[in-house]
Formats: structure tokens, C-alpha cells, sequence
């Protein structure tokens, strides 16, 4: 299995979304990978190892961001996940947190939320590298 490394992925379909999470995520030194709206351009790049957290578009062409992580989960892939959305339907919030995300933050993001949520993943990927105590 791919072991989790500290950078972080984030695919949206919106390079003006990509640019400022990117920007904003280099303010606290974090190394951030962008995909531009693909999840199989995501999927292709995994041989390369996972990132410690992804920040997912829930609303992209060809397979949204529930569909992505659906597959990872599938595949057994486990990279906490964040799902970032314009759109505020709760039921799809239930959907993506009963499919694993460990947020679901509404655009435009705040970034004391996603901070938080980032924050969230990365004790989730340490505790699960560490293994079972």
C-alpha cells in the first residue's frame, strides 16, 4: 500500500478556485498539488503516493467529487477527504460525510474552516500511519 505523504491534492474544475486554495495553502507551508477538475487525471497521479488530505470539488465534469471518492474508497484508498461545494443540500452533505469526507465546506471556503478541516486530516493520516496502538 501507498503510504500518505504531507502534501495535499486538490481537484476543482475552476483554475480560479485552484490558484487561491493554492495560494492560501502555501501561506501556512503547505505543499499543494492541483488537478484541474479530472478525478482520473487524480486517480493517474496516485502511483506517485497519496497526499495526506484532499480537497475535493464536489460538482465537476465527467465524475464529481462523490464519485471520486466512492471509487478511492472502493479501491480501499483512504486519504481523509474534504468536499468543497456552492451547493447546500443537506442531503448531499450526508451523502459525502456517510462516504467518508471529514468535511463538507461550503465556496466560497473559509479559510478558518478549512484550516480546521485541514487540521482534521492530518491527525487522521498520522493516527493511521502510526497503525493500531
Amino acid at each position: 500500500m501507498v503510504e500518505a505523504s504531507r502534501w495535499i491534492a486538490i481537484v476543482d474544475d475552476d483554475p480560479a478556485v485552484l490558484k487561491a486554495l493554492t495560494r492560501l495553502l502555501r501561506t501556512r507551508a503547505f505543499d499543494a498539488q492541483r488537478h484541474t477538475g479530472r478525478g482520473q487525471e487524480f486517480l493517474a497521479a496516485l502511483p506517485d503516493g497519496l497526499p495526506e488530505c484532499l480537497i475535493l470539488d464536489l460538482q465537476m465534469p465527467a465524475m464529481t467529487g462523490l464519485e471520486l471518492q466512492q471509487h478511492l474508497t472502493r479501491r480501499g484508498i483512504q486519504i481523509p477527504t474534504i468536499i468543497i461545494t456552492a451547493q447546500r443540500d443537506i442531503g448531499m452533505r450526508e451523502r459525502c460525510e456517510s462516504a467518508g469526507a471529514i468535511a463538507f465546506l461550503s465556496k466560497p471556503v473559509q479559510d478558518t474552516s478549512l484550516f480546521a478541516a485541514i487540521d482534521d486530516a492530518s491527525e487522521i493520516a498520522r493516527s493511521r500511519s502510526r497503525g493500531p496502538s
